[in-house]
């Protein structure tokens, strides 16, 4: 999968953390960590195996574009200098820089950004500038009290700066369930998961689903006997040249 990007649906009555367990209980034996990006809730982390959690900063600044009328010029002040930090992640994006050389472009530009973030919040907690139950103060604690997890992007080669990758991913689920009315049986469920899998990863590489799916359907044995020939990124290189569609 090295170089792909996939979309795994899961639903249940899991939690996030524990389906991610299982996933990870897959993997091969030996296999570094993986960054895991989620929010900061405390169900998300996976609790049997070792992840590198990073925290979404995009939930962090929702913190304060949310109380921006009742403190504007601490929120302008917050939401600005996060904005930034985007800036800076789209231009690495925009260069092509690879994972290790988008970090040291990161710590070069946005690490004193993040830095004086924390110290500014801080002092404004401590000096009881800001009182800490209030709004403000409340999307401040969040803030700092998550610093490591929000600033993996600074630390961690490859580290996403938020989840809205997922976020986006998940109005599908959302939709599907709606359009359906709910799943009947848990085994519904997992073949809806399975199709929402199949179509979502389609589009983050650009294949079109209905014609993979048609293909998956025509070449059944062959995607059971070859399954990684028959990817949504590769399927076209594995068609006999008469199969036309």
């Amino acid at each position: 999968m090295e170089g792909h990007t996939i979309a795994l649906f899961v639903t249940g009555h899991r939690h996030a953390g524990e389906n991610l367990d299982q996933l990870l209980a897959r993997r091969a034996a030996g296999s570094p960590p993986p960054i895991q990006m989620c929010d900061a809730l405390s169900r998300n982390p996976a609790k049997e195996f070792q992840s590198v959690l990073a925290n979404c900063l995009s939930h962090g600044r929702r913190q304060f574009a949310d109380i921006a009328q009742n403190f504007p010029q601490e929120c302008q002040h917050v939401l600005e200098s996060l904005g930034e930090v985007y800036k800076h992640d789209a231009q690495a994006k925009e260069l092509g820089l690879s994972p290790e050389a988008r970090l040291l472009f990161h710590q070069q530009h946005s690490q004193k950004i993040m830095n004086e973030l924390h110290q500014w919040m801080s002092q404004r907690l401590e000096q009881k500038v800001v009182e800490p139950n209030s709004g403000l103060g409340q999307a401040f604690s969040y803030m700092l009290r998550h610093w490591s997890a929000l600033t993996l992007f600074l630390r961690q080669a490859g580290a996403p700066l938020d989840n809205n990758i997922c976020e986006r991913a998940l109005k599908m689920a959302i939709l599907h369930r709606k359009n359906s009315l709910g799943y009947k049986t848990q085994n519904g469920a997992r073949l809806g998961d399975r199709f929402m899998s199949l179509i979502h990863t389609c589009r983050l590489c650009a294949a079109n689903p209905l014609d993979y799916l048609n293909v998956l359907q025509r070449h059944a044995k062959e995607a059971l006997d070859q399954p990684a020939q028959w990817l949504p990124w590769n399927y076209s290189e594995s068609l006999p040249p008469c199969d036309t569609g």
